[in-house]
């Protein structure tokens, strides 16, 4: 800070010759004023010049005075007293004077430096001062002593005093907030001395525990040579700033989300410049529609709107004074309403600005909207309720009607209407008591509700139920106010309810089914003769009685959840409870339930009692004979499923073993001693099996002649060897069938799960394949399933997999082989499937098939084949005029199939070739001893064109003497028989026999696998109708087969 520095005026002696010295007892002094004083401090000697500061008359005056008494004060401010009382500001200078044992005392007047020392002083204060008021402290560091220096004010605002704390950084560092340590810490360490400016804000925390903010400004002063010469700065308290601030923010905040809350924007038009400026809230709603404004106010209008807004800026433009105007406008998508007010700005009589404001009005309009629909509605729903509403003023008798109410009354709208008005139309027989009800509602006040009749003018009566109160009108004054309904309608229902509900209180007595009442604790309150008889108790006895009470003990289920449970979740139906009768007899029961209200309000539940006792019996029936063998009576494949998967999910899984049992030669027996000794074989090896077998293992009939054997625990029976042996010695026995005695014996395969993820059908594939490899080993063997046997069989399965997928993409393949005549035209052609196997190329059907009927496909594949045979054969030519008709061998679909003539009628339908180039082959097997129902289906399709052909006659156990039984127009010899004709005098028999039978019968004879010239001359010498074979031709694809027959008849060869 700027120091003043002065010196005070000497007064001199009279002017002496130079170097001639002032003397005092010879002594000689200075001609500054100086006081010669005793060790006692007593003044001897003064000069003229002491006297002159002094202003005393002379020297003398001053000689024999104290010291102390002529100086007042401390050594830094000594003041010397003056004769005339003032006090003069002095320095004093003291040294002895040798050899006298005196001192010479040297005074220098600084009058004019204490003046500029006080007016520094002032100065400082009044710094100071101004420093506090304006909560600024400064502060200077000198970088080549390390020293700060703080003003007052700096120690006050940091809440520390003179020398508690040594000035700098640290001391700063020391009460800066937590938060803000690492960011002021880290400010002033990157900021270099190098003359750049300093400005930081950040909180402090004073010792008190007030946290206060401030802001630090400093600059360095550099020297010529570029060094810091001093840094000089100060501390401001911004914290009512801050607060002040964060305020106005917090302000701006809620106006802005006020402005949000009630979707206002506002914005201004500069004429002159034509700037548009629009508020943050504003540009929010453009963004919400998806827009960018540009400065044009038209910007977002939907084109229909854009007139109003233009007529809005030219009202502004006119406008004399600061009047608002404002236009309705939606958006550009035309999805939102906006009202936009405008007014104007003057400046010295000119016109420079436009301010508005934009409020999005959807919902208000929106609301608008739905009030009219609302009250729309409300006009409707009083039409439809036929209810009116009125006033009636008690000062005056006026009344006011309602439109509804004056249409309800028969009267005209426009007429005017008072009280008396209304009791006019009441009945004379209610107007007495009505008058009185509404007279004691204007004398007390007290709401009135009541139900009369109506006289209309028109002589129609009709009832009214009314209700009324009084309010106070606008004016104070009472007022009645009420409503009256329109309910002849409604009492004329009830009465049909009243007399309704009589007819069901006796149709509910009269009914065969068993009616319940129970109270909302469930409890039965009443009940009909019907559910009386069905629980074995009277009335009485069954008044007061729970729906707990009344179910088994056994139905658990049922009794833990209770009828209001159930019908709280929405189940009005419980399809079987078990009732008790009173001697414990078991009632099984359907219940249907209906929540009810009564007349006061009290809830009850109607509960209807379904005896469904025999039902029962018959669903058990029905669910044993779905899982088991109607023959046998043993479990059948479904059963079987079901136990395989209960056993292989238990932990003792790996106990479990699985033995398939096919009978040898079952079919030697059903050819020789038919169908019904066949099936006396199979009911008596299943009671073998059932009496045999040992505890834990069950036996199962899955079809034809096969067994299963179901072991719970293999180890208790002692392992599967021992198992299958005991199994095979059951089934090694003579059994008599028909007066014959039949002797048999089983190839028997057995399967246990061969890891944790074997299921019960893997177990039936493994066990089915090791009855195959005993089978090759010869009769009665047993075989278990190794690891190879389980790797083929699952070989086995994905290829079954790999044909399922050929069949649902179409990956199969169709071959055609031709059926000729004895001239070689080409009559008939047999579609022959194929797989293009995409690892193992073309496969015939001999590999696949067995895989089909493995994995029950063999009915898809049927369809499969029809549906392409057919399209394939509507696209054929025509040789000479004569179509070729197309034969499809079934062995899945076959007639006995409840959708077999939907599916052929379909697929001809689909393919549109004529019924009658339609044949389907069939094995004799599926033609023999046909239910009469499926015969009749045959004769349907056979009526339409439709022929049945009977594949591989002679193979089956039927015979000749079935042949006449065979339900088919075509039969097929087999290439077994005809192969051998021209050598073989037996195979020629049989052919033999077989044409003349059919003609006989009047049916086609078609012979199969001719291959040789001899064959075919043989067979067309007995009379044989068509032939099929590599002689004619081999099965061909469709491509290769047209262009067969488009050569014409195929070469016949000649005898000879």
């Amino acid at each position: 800070m700027p120091k003043r520095v002065g010196r005070a005026p000497v007064v001199l002696g009279p002017a002496r010759p130079a170097g001639e010295p002032t003397a005092l007892d010879g002594i000689p002094l200075p001609e500054a004023p100086t006081l010669l004083c005793d060790t006692e401090g007593v003044v001897r000697r003064a000069n003229a010049a002491v006297a002159a500061l002094a202003n005393a008359r002379c020297p003398e005056d001053l000689v024999g005075r104290r010291l102390g008494e002529l100086l007042a004060g401390e050594p830094a401010d000594l003041r010397l007293r003056q004769v005339d009382g003032g006090l003069l500001p002095v320095r004093a200078v003291r040294h002895p004077v040798a050899g006298k044992g005196l001192h010479a005392v040297l005074l220098v007047d600084v009058s004019d430096l204490a003046k500029a020392a006080e007016d520094l002083r002032d100065e400082q204060r009044r710094l100071r001062t101004v420093q506090r008021v304006a909560q600024i402290g400064s502060w200077e560091y000198d970088p080549t002593t390390g020293v700060t220096v703080w003003s007052e004010s700096h120690y006050e605002m940091i809440g520390r005093r003179p020398g508690e704390v040594v000035p700098g950084a640290q001391a700063v560092l020391d009460v800066v907030h937590p938060d803000d340590h690492d960011m002021v810490a880290g400010y002033w360490a990157n900021r270099a001395l190098d003359g750049h400016p300093i400005d930081i804000v950040y909180r402090i925390v004073r010792p008190d525990g007030e946290v206060r903010w401030l802001r630090g400004v400093a600059e360095a002063k550099l020297r010529a040579d570029g060094r810091t010469q001093f840094i000089t700065g100060y501390i401001r308290d911004i914290t009512a700033q801050w607060r002040a601030d964060r305020a106005l923010e917090t302000e701006r905040a809620r106006l802005l989300e006020a402005q949000r809350i009630a979707r206002i924007g506002s914005w201004s038009y500069e004429v002159a410049t034509r700037a548009v400026h629009r508020s943050e809230v504003l540009l929010e709603m453009y963004a919400d529609v998806g827009i960018v404004p540009g400065d044009d106010l038209l910007s977002g209008v939907h084109p229909e709107d854009r007139a109003a807004v233009e007529a809005l800026r030219r009202k502004l433009l006119r406008a004399e004074d600061e009047e608002t105007f404002e236009a309705e406008v939606r958006s550009r998508s035309g999805d939102r309403a906006y009202i936009c007010r405008a007014r104007p700005e003057f400046e010295g009589g000119r016109l420079r600005r436009f301010h508005g404001t934009v409020q999005d009005v959807t919902e208000a309009r929106a609301l608008e909207r739905q009030l009219g629909d609302d009250r729309r509605r409300l006009a409707d729903a009083q039409r439809a309720a036929r209810l009116g509403v009125w006033e009636w003023n008690l000062q005056t008798g006026d009344a006011v009607w309602s439109d509804m109410l004056a249409d309800l009354f028969g009267v005209p709208r426009d007429e005017p209407t008072r009280f008396q008005t209304y009791l006019d139309l009441v009945h004379p027989e209610d107007r007495a008591w009505v008058e009185d009800l509404w007279q004691q509602l204007a004398a007390d006040g007290v709401p009135v509700q009541c139900e009369h009749r109506i006289l209309r003018r028109d002589g129609k009566v009709r009832v009214f139920r009314s209700h009324g109160v009084v309010v106070r009108g606008q004016d104070g004054r009472p007022l009645a106010v009420g409503t009256a309904q329109d309910v002849t309608e409604q009492r004329a229902a009830e009465t049909r309810m009243r007399r309704a509900g009589q007819r069901f209180a006796d149709l509910v007595s009269l009914t065969p089914v068993g009616i319940g009442l129970f109270d909302e604790a469930e409890r039965l309150v009443d009940a009909n003769d019907a559910l009386c008889d069905l629980l074995g108790m009277d009335l009485e006895q069954l008044r007061g009685k729970t729906a707990e009470q009344l179910t088994h003990p056994d139905d658990v289920g049922s009794r833990l959840d209770s009828v209001s449970r159930m019908v709280e979740l929405g189940v009005h139906r419980i399809p079987q409870r078990i009732m008790v009768r009173p001697d414990g007899e078991r009632v099984y029961c359907e219940l249907h339930i209906a929540l009810s209200v009564q007349d006061d309000g009290r809830r009850f539940w109607l509960t209807v009692f379904q005896d469904i006792t025999e039902r029962r019996r018959a669903s058990e029936a029905l669910r044993h004979q779905a899982t088991h063998d109607e023959l046998t009576g043993l479990p059948n494949r479904a059963l079987v499923k079901e136990m395989l998967a209960r056993l292989l999910a238990s932990e003792d899984r790996s106990r479990v073993a699985v033995l398939f049992c096919d009978i040898d030669n079952f079919k030697r027996v059903n050819d020789s001693l038919g169908h019904d000794a066949g099936d006396e074989l199979l009911v008596a090896l299943a009671r073998r099996l059932e009496g045999g077998l040992p505890e834990g293992c069950t036996a199962a009939r899955l079809s034809g002649d096969e067994y299963v054997i179901i072991c719970e625990d293999i180890d208790r029976v002692g392992g599967v060897d021992a198992l299958a042996t005991r199994v095979a010695g059951l089934l090694r026995t003579a059994v008599p069938v028909h007066g014959q005695l039949v002797r048999v014996s089983a190839s028997i395969g057995a399967a246990v799960p061969n890891g944790a993820r074997a299921t019960g059908n893997d177990l039936l594939r493994f066990a089915d394949a090791a009855m195959f490899e005993a089978k090759r080993s010869g009769a009665g063997r047993v075989a278990l399933a190794s690891a190879a046997l389980i790797a083929s069989a699952d070989r086995q399965v994905h290829l079954e997999g790999q044909l399922r997928e050929a069949l649902a993409h179409d990956g199969l393949a169709l071959h055609f082989q031709p059926v000729v005549g004895v001239d070689g035209v080409v009559e008939t052609a047999e579609a022959l499937v194929r797989w293009p196997h995409p690892d193992r190329g073309l496969l015939p059907p001999d590999v696949f098939l067995p895989v089909a009927e493995q994995g029950d496909l063999l009915r898809e594949l049927d369809r499969w084949v029809l549906r392409s045979a057919l399209r394939e054969a509507a696209a054929w030519p025509a040789p000479n005029g004569r179509p070729v008709s197309v034969a499809v061998n079934l062995a899945g679909l076959v007639p006995g199939d409840p959708e077999f003539v939907d599916v052929v009628a379909d697929a001809i339908a689909e393919a549109g070739v004529p019924w009658d180039r339609v044949v389907l082959e069939l094995v004799e097997t599926a033609l023999v001893d046909l239910p009469s129902r499926v015969r009749q289906s045959m004769d349907e399709l056979v009526a339409r064109g439709i022929r049945f052909a009977v594949d591989d006659f002679g193979t089956g156990y039927s015979s000749l003497a079935r042949l006449k039984d065979l339900p088919a127009q075509i039969i097929k010899v087999d290439r077994r028989f005809v192969s051998g004709v021209g050598n073989d005098s037996s195979d020629f028999a049989v052919a033999r026999a077989v044409v003349d039978m059919a003609r006989a019968m009047g049916r086609k004879c078609v012979a199969e696998g001719v291959e040789t010239a001899t064959q075919f001359h043989v067979l067309r010498g007995v009379g044989v109708d068509a032939y099929q074979g590599w002689l004619f031709s081999r099965p061909v694809p469709p491509k290769e087969f047209r262009s067969v027959l488009a050569l014409g008849p195929l070469h016949v060869p000649r005898a000879g």
